[in-house]
């Protein structure tokens, strides 16, 4: 059985009402993507699935971990994950021509001809949202376990050689910094 098919959900067969799907995520999962910039991924992503006559809303919380390169001091990192999700997949004649007009990223049409809704790519996608846009330690874990000391120690150093130094062009020009134009 093709491990893609484990993301297909037959949604015609689904009485109306809620229904709740997990899935555990690792690094295998994306192996059919793009090379990531992290790893050792444990995410678990809990899906509620509302259906309703002609849509369902679906809720995705992600939640797990995995370890990036620190922006900072370039250490792998490990983060916590945690995110909410939801879509509005609605079911109509002319997916494709909706889903072209759509402008909210969050509502997604199928055909009313569809049986299975595959959800790998939104998946994959929410666990990527779910990473910060800075990978780094808070400023007061900076220099923990997880910290390359040598290298805050580099930044220290060149944050300290940054100081202005009194530059002999600039001396007497301080005094018309502040001016106002008349």
């Amino acid at each position: 059985m093709n491990s893609r098919r484990n993301y297909d959900i037959a949604f015609v067969g689904l009485k109306p009402g809620n229904h709740e799907f997990e899935y555990t995520i690792d690094d295998k999962f994306f192996v059919e993507y793009q090379e990531q910039d992290f790893r050792h991924c444990t995410a678990h992503v809990k899906l509620t699935l509302e259906k309703q006559n002609g849509f369902m809303l679906l809720k995705f919380e992600v939640g797990g971990k995995l370890e990036v390169i620190c922006d900072r001091c370039g250490n792998n990192l490990p983060l916590e994950l945690w995110d909410e999700f939801n879509i509005v997949v609605k079911i109509v004649d002319e997916p494709d021509v909706m889903n072209e007009q759509e402008e909210d990223p969050d509502v997604y049409y199928i055909s009313k001809g569809e049986s299975h809704l595959h959800i790998a790519d939104w998946i994959y996608e929410f666990i990527n949202l779910s990473i910060p846009m800075q990978r780094m330690c808070a400023d007061d874990e900076m220099g923990g376990p997880h910290c390359n000391k040598e290298v805050l120690e580099m930044l220290r150093n060149l944050e300290e050689q940054k100081q202005p130094s009194a530059n002999p062009l600039w001396k007497g020009l301080e005094k018309f910094k502040d001016l106002e134009d008349n």
